[in-house]
Parts: structure tokens; C-alpha cells; sequence
């Protein structure tokens, strides 16, 4: 029978020197008399090492010895991966976080993965930064990816594998500092116009309007809206209260609680004919309703060409799910916004057939037509602060701090022009 891999490795006598064994990692550590008190400890703090490490042995060395990291950056960040893989977990699946660990650790594995990770200074990571700079990458970006690699180092520290002296070299590289740096700055999340929302309602499916709808009325995240379940919701009052599974803070302890009025409860009464534990807005159930429409509406008799449900591939590249993710949920809209504004350049074209300054007029095209469904949070945002203030603003959006909702909430500067027009 195979050994389980959750099987610990086990306590032996070494025949020829009657000692007690335990093999490690390929290495064998002798941990003096068989079946003497002293081993049975030596084992025990061996065995708790190693699971501490992630189930790799730790590097023999005595007490006090500066000397930790004999590994490479390769080394260190595959390490760090193997942990990050079960810590970066919620609910059972792996964390946004991951993919931006991986975008963060390529620069430094592809330029100095062989390096020694005690000669990994600050000179080098300001290279590697210098390498993000030039992907064109905005400054904030850079800042957090920055602190990523830095987090490994951290780890490897915690883990005895780099040198607490490297760490610090690598805390004295200063972040990016605005207007101080030439690097190119993110534009900052705006409300959406009601008019580019309006105009892709034709070109959506009634799930993804639905969530539209409902993020103008609650300020919900995409990350709440999508996963919605008719058992997430307490119906018991006037004002329905719908706690999500997951949610942004919940590491912190904190709970939300996103409140549904009258409107936002009669966008989601269609979709609450379901069990509690599915979820309201299904990718699935959309292509199936959008399948259904486009077979109503041939022309073609069913006795000619193909029949519904038999063109469809057995293996699709891209399979509709249960629920939507935010990149899914994004997609709709983007897609939704191409046809709502289509480019009258590109029509009958391709993008690969643009030239380089029509190629520029096409993105500032894209720019000023498409949007993202976070941007209905600050929609939500500045309506709340315009009509109830601040404070109430910060209530409905889940905010500790007030300063997070100045954020997201655009400040009403037609009445501070008004009140400047009476003070004259």
C-alpha cells in the first residue's frame, strides 16, 4: 500500500550504531539512543521543524549561526509558493492574490533567479523596479509589487532562510513618491456616466443587467453582487439584509451587512426561485436563456440545418460556470460596450489592421466608451454622500473610516459653487 503523504516520518533504529534515526528531506539525522528519552525529544523538535517549514527540512547550523541563506532566489520563491498556495486560500479557493504574486516575483526570477539570496541588495531590487518602470506600469502598481518581493524576504527570515540584515537593506529602497519620480500615474476610479450604463442594457443578459442594478442601489462590490444566494438574505424585515459568504474585510473581522430596499428587492425577486444554496445569478443559466432566444428567432426550418444543441462543442475552451467571477463579470460589460459604441473606423476591420495613429484613436475611443462594474461603487458613493451625507455614505459602503469613503464618494462641488456665490 502507498505511504500517505500526510504520514510523518518515522522514528527508526539504526542497527549497526543502535542509534535512532530520521530521515528528512533525503537526509538522515541520528538522534542518539534507540528508544531513549533524549531521542524521543531530539525527534519530536526535528519533526516540529519540519512542519513548521512546510514539510521541508531546515538547514543543519549551529545555534547563533549568521551564515542562514545558502539558496538562490529560485529557491526562496519556490518556497514562498508552496506556502502562499495554502495561505492565500477563502472558502476553499485560491485568492486574487496569487496571480499578482506570480506577475510580482517574474521581473526578479527572470533577471536574477540564480543570484545568492544574501546578495540580493538594494541595488538589485531597485533593478528590478527599474524593469517595471519600463513595462510602463503605473507607480502605485510598481509600489505594491515592490512590497510583494519584499514579502518573501520576510517570510524567509521568519522561516530561517534569509539573513535579518538582508531584509533590512531591502525596507531602506523608498517607494516611488508622486510627482518625484518619472513614472507614469494611474487615473483614478470615476463614476460611470448613467448614460454609457443606460446604453448597454440591450446588449446584456437580464442576470448581469440585474447586478448592474443592484450595485447602483447598494454600492455592493462585483465581489458581493456575483455571489449572492437567496440563503445569504434575511427577508424578515421591510429593509431585507444580505450578508455575504466572503467578502473583502472579513480577515479583519468585520461584518457586512448590505441592506436591500424596495427597488434593489424587486430586481432580485426574479432570480429568488431557487435554493438557498444557489447562486442567484448563474453564467449558465444566461447562455441558456440567450440559446433559447436565438432558437425562437430562426428563420430556418427545423427540418434544415442544424437542430439546437447539436453544433455545440464536447470540449469548449471556455465553459459557462455556476456564478460569475469579477474578470467574467467585467467581460460582459466590456463586450456589452463594444457593441453599444463600436469604433466607426474599425468597422469591417480588424485592430490588426489599424495603423499606429488610428491604433492611438481606437484606444482613446475604447477610453472614453468602456468602464467597469467597480465604478458603479462610486457611482452608488457620491449619490449617498450628495443626499445623506458623509457619514451615511460610510455606513452603506462598509467603511471603518470615513477617509476610505472620501475615496470613493465624488465631493459636490456645484454646492461648494454655490455657497462661494452667496459669500460672494
Amino acid at each position: 500500500m502507498p505511504r500517505l503523504t500526510h504520514q510523518l516520518p518515522s522514528y527508526r533504529l539504526h542497527r549497526a550504531s543502535y542509534q535512532a534515526v530520521v530521515t528528512l528531506g533525503g537526509r538522515d539525522y541520528y538522534l542518539g539512543e534507540f528508544n531513549s528519552p533524549e531521542s524521543r525529544t531530539e525527534y519530536d523538535r526535528l519533526i516540529q521543524e519540519w512542519l513548521v517549514n512546510n514539510r521541508r527540512r531546515t538547514a543543519a547550523r549551529p545555534p547563533g549561526d549568521q551564515n542562514i541563506s545558502s539558496i538562490v532566489i529560485n529557491e526562496l520563491v519556490t518556497a514562498y509558493w508552496d506556502f502562499a498556495l495554502g495561505y492565500y486560500v477563502k472558502n476553499g479557493q485560491p485568492t486574487r492574490e496569487l496571480q499578482a504574486l506570480k506577475y510580482s516575483f517574474k521581473p526578479m526570477v527572470d533577471v536574477y533567479g540564480t543570484t545568492m539570496v544574501d546578495s540580493f541588495g538594494p541595488t538589485y531590487l531597485k533593478a528590478v523596479r527599474r524593469y517595471m518602470v519600463d513595462q510602463g506600469l503605473c507607480r502605485s502598481l510598481v509600489n505594491r509589487r515592490i512590497n510583494r518581493i519584499r514579502r518573501i524576504f520576510k517570510w524567509g527570515v521568519e522561516n530561517e532562510l534569509v539573513k535579518s540584515s538582508t531584509l533590512e537593506a531591502l525596507r531602506a529602497v523608498a517607494p516611488l513618491k508622486r510627482g518625484r519620480c518619472n513614472v507614469r500615474e494611474s487615473d483614478p476610479v470615476k463614476p460611470v456616466s448613467e448614460a454609457l450604463v443606460q446604453a448597454i442594457e440591450p446588449y446584456v443578459s437580464r442576470q448581469v443587467w440585474a447586478m448592474i442594478q443592484l450595485q447602483l442601489l447598494t454600492a455592493m462590490r462585483p465581489g458581493e453582487v456575483i455571489q449572492m444566494r437567496r440563503g445569504d438574505i434575511d427577508m424578515t424585515a421591510a429593509v431585507w439584509i444580505y450578508r455575504p459568504e466572503s467578502h473583502k474585510t472579513e480577515h479583519h473581522g468585520i461584518e457586512r451587512c448590505i441592506y436591500l430596499g424596495p427597488q434593489a428587492q424587486k430586481v432580485i425577486m426574479p432570480f429568488l426561485n431557487r435554493d438557498d444554496d444557489v447562486y442567484l445569478f448563474s453564467p449558465m443559466e444566461a447562455d441558456r436563456e440567450r440559446r433559447d432566444k436565438l432558437s425562437a428567432a430562426r428563420k430556418t426550418p427545423l427540418s434544415c440545418g442544424n437542430c439546437p444543441g447539436t453544433h455545440c462543442s464536447d470540449h469548449p475552451k471556455r465553459k459557462p460556470g455556476f456564478l460569475y467571477d469579477v474578470n467574467s463579470y467585467g467581460r460582459a460589460i466590456n463586450y456589452a460596450s463594444d457593441r453599444a459604441f463600436p469604433w466607426p473606423k474599425l468597422i469591417g476591420r480588424k485592430a490588426g489592421q489599424l495603423t499606429a495613429e488610428e491604433l492611438v484613436e481606437f484606444k482613446a475611443w475604447k477610453k472614453a466608451h468602456h468602464w467597469h462594474p467597480h465604478q458603479l461603487r462610486h457611482n452608488a458613493a457620491t449619490y449617498l454622500r450628495k443626499q445623506f451625507g458623509i457619514e451615511a455614505a460610510r455606513l452603506i459602503l462598509g467603511h471603518k473610516s470615513v477617509a476610505v469613503t472620501e475615496i470613493y464618494a465624488e465631493q459636490d462641488r456645484q454646492k461648494a459653487a454655490d455657497i462661494i456665490a452667496k459669500v460672494g
